[in-house]
């Protein structure tokens, strides 16, 4: 059966379906394998609409809607210019602030490819300009967005709870530790990389221009305080941060700055509706598949046959991650989650890890996937921006690639660098 629905969704992508139909379809046949017939299509439908209508979803589109006010208003342009003004003189200053403000903006969208249009348009000219490569600069952009999958608010975290049944605010703050070493690491690789290649350093901010660029920031670093201090002070749900996030973005942009006008919003809605709609899309189908599989049982079969349900706490980590990472250079991330989370749960729950643990690396190794080659998203919304070739685009990559993995491999031998705030938390 499983065979069936794999050739079948494998011919579709390769015939240039988007990956909704490949999901439908190969779901079909899975119910036409397991009850003979297409009868229980209703089902089907049944469980495709159970899956957009958890509550906790409703946060993906006022996030994504806020990251949208955002990035057309000044609240990016803001948090690049703090960052830039406090370490953009050092050795490598201007790769650092770039990796800085893609875990800034992170904090303020869940997205990693608005991260890629936010920070990436204003600073990879500067960049160019300065003497890096070019390959190198779209590499830094496109990996250092995976902070922002893991910074709170993170939508594959979002898509995560909501699946598992794990506490999404958990998650939030689970995230913000491996979101910093990685960021520490690219720090690092990108203070070699400009003394390898002897990149000038930037000019040194005054502190009279340090002081007017962190009061001009002031008001967007208020999204973090939001999003984690909302949550966790008890002032709201993940879903009422996700709100108050637009208000706030809106009062900023409108109001405050005044750099958008009324206008504005009926393309920024439009351009949040028609992400939402692709979405949404994906979880229903995806949950529909998920349903049939389960209903198979072909994920104890498949635990089963590898012989990870044996393999030990350490074991089931190591297949996860390698089942996602592989799984995400050819699939959007949320399909991702949605169908392989199911199919390891049987063997996280035996092997007793911890859902907020496995939760962190999960969304680590979509966001890895989704900038790797051949088919990661990131890859195709940085050669839409900035109109570069594939190849230019993956060249870069490789360095990147594998500090990501020796993060991820930290965090499997210290499970504390996930794990530490949410228990400091009183989880």
């Amino acid at each position: 059966m499983m065979t069936a629905m794999l050739i079948t969704m494998l011919l579709l992508l390769l015939l240039g379906y988007p990956m909704l139909v490949p999901l439908a379809v190969g779901s079909l046949v899975g119910l036409v394998w397991v009850f003979g017939d297409l009868q229980h299509t209703e089902t089907l439908i049944q469980q495709m609409m159970a899956g957009i209508r958890p509550t906790a979803l409703i946060a993906v589109p006022m996030f994504i809607l806020a990251a949208d006010i955002m990035t057309r208003g000044q609240s990016a342009q803001r948090l690049v210019n703090l960052v830039m003004a406090f370490i953009g003189h050092i050795k490598g200053g201007l790769a650092v602030s770039t990796a800085a403000s893609c875990t800034l903006f992170g904090a303020v969208s869940g997205s990693t490819q608005a991260t890629v249009v936010a920070v990436g348009t204003p600073l990879r000219p500067r960049m160019l300009q300065a003497g890096y490569k070019d390959s190198f600069t779209l590499a830094l952009i496109i990996n250092a967005s995976d902070i922002a999958f893991l910074i709170p608010p993170s939508i594959g975290m979002i898509i995560y709870g909501v699946v598992s049944g794990t506490s999404i605010g958990d998650l939030f703050l689970a995230g913000i530790g491996p979101g910093l070493l990685i960021l520490l690491l690219f720090s690092a690789y990108s203070m070699y990389y400009a003394w390898r290649h002897r990149v000038p350093t930037e000019p040194k901010a005054t502190w009279k221009e340090r002081a007017q660029a962190t009061q001009q920031a002031l008001w967007p670093l208020g999204f973090p305080i939001i999003v984690v201090g909302g949550i966790y002070g008890g002032v709201f749900s993940p879903t009422e941060a996700a709100a108050a996030c637009v208000l706030y973005a809106a009062l900023l942009e409108f109001v405050v700055f005044r750099s958008l006008q009324f206008k504005d919003l009926f393309s920024i809605a439009r351009s949040t509706g028609l992400i939402t709609a692709v979405v949404f899309i994906l979880v229903a189908v995806g949950n529909g598949f998920s349903w049939i599989i389960s209903f198979a049982q072909i994920p104890q079969m498949l635990l089963e046959g590898f012989g990870i349900n044996e393999a030990g706490p350490m074991g089931v980590l190591f297949a996860i991650a390698v089942a996602f990472f592989i799984a995400c250079m050819f699939v959007d991330p949320i399909v991702v989650i949605l169908v392989l989370t199911p199919i390891f749960a049987p063997a996280i729950a035996s092997s007793g890890l911890d859902p907020v643990l496995v939760g962190v690396l999960i969304t680590l190794m979509v966001a890895i996937g989704s900038a790797t080659p051949p088919f990661g998203c990131d890859i195709f919304t940085a050669i839409a921006v900035f109109k570069r070739p594939y190849w230019e685009v993956i060249r870069g990559t490789p360095p990147f690639v594998l500090i990501l993995l020796m993060a991820t491999t930290l965090i499997m031998a210290f499970p504390q660098i996930a794990l530490f705030l949410p228990q400091l938390a009183g989880r």
